[in-house]
């Protein structure tokens, strides 16, 4: 696997969506967690993937191990991720089938491992924008290429999970100014850019959030996702293979100093 210098992180709803080309476990110091990662072709190209909860989805957001999965592939050699997250959407013009690229985020999560320094030495990243806008711009060019209903910009609001949020909170979040919620994007993209790897997410829009239809249920944001899932597949491989083999963003600016174990 070692040369494949890109990867996806997929999320529920994709366990089955690629078919392994070549499976290894990479053993990792966090918790001595082992991560799968897939050798798999998306768009004719040979790709990396990682099923972010697991290839029998048995890790529920909160319970996630970010930073393993983010490790392996570096451990790997990747430098640039292609992340799907499924979202409910706080602003009303979008809708449940959508796509969106979001270009900031709020955190609202509340136990996770968040970064990779959690000793010496203090680093501090610059996190103004957290999406690799090289990576960002491709995506967006892919789904409009394939006639989807993308939105180039977004704020994502990540909340702990694994329960859905009330309504009380999405309206706060609404005049904090997020368009879309979910639970998975936080920290992956810090722990990405802790590492120097350029991190885009493509979202689908599953559901209108808590308050702005009678309920949520899991199997609406289900069918959802298995709708869309072929999209989103075509999406990541128009993406891939319009990816540079140089990269012209500033994701790889080193911080003070590199994580080594």
């Amino acid at each position: 696997m070692k040369g494949i210098r890109h990867a996806v992180i997929l999320g529920s709803g994709f366990e089955t969506a690629l078919q392994p080309l070549e499976t290894i476990e990479v053993e990792t110091p966090f918790n001595s967690k082992k991560v799968v990662v897939s050798r798999v072709v998306i768009g004719g190209v040979e790709t990396l993937a990682v099923l972010r909860h697991g290839v029998k989805h048995e890790n529920p957001p909160h319970m996630v191990e970010y930073r393993a999965n983010i490790w392996s592939l570096k451990e790997l050699g990747v430098n640039r991720l292609l992340a799907v997250n499924t979202v409910g959407t706080i602003n009303p013009i979008m809708r449940p089938g959508d796509l969106t690229v979001p270009h900031n985020m709020i955190d609202f999560t509340k136990r996770r491992r968040y970064t990779f320094y959690d000793a010496q030495p203090v680093v501090h990243i610059d996190f103004t924008k957290p999406y690799c806008e090289e990576l960002r711009s491709l995506l967006i060019k892919s789904a409009c290429k394939l006639g989807e209903t993308v939105w180039d910009k977004s704020t994502y609001i990540c909340t702990e999970g694994p329960r859905f949020e009330t309504a009380a909170e999405i309206r706060m979040f609404r005049l904090l100014g997020a368009d879309v919620v979910g639970m998975t994007g936080c920290p992956e993209a810090a722990l990405a850019r802790e590492l120097g790897l350029c991190y885009a997410s493509l979202c689908i829009v599953s559901n209108m959030a808590a308050g702005m239809q009678s309920r949520v249920t899991s199997r609406e944001v289900s069918e959802i996702v298995f709708r869309k899932r072929e999209a989103v597949i075509k999406v990541l491989g128009e993406t891939i293979k319009d990816i540079p083999a140089d990269r012209n963003c500033s994701c790889s600016i080193q911080t003070d100093s590199e994580f080594k174990l």
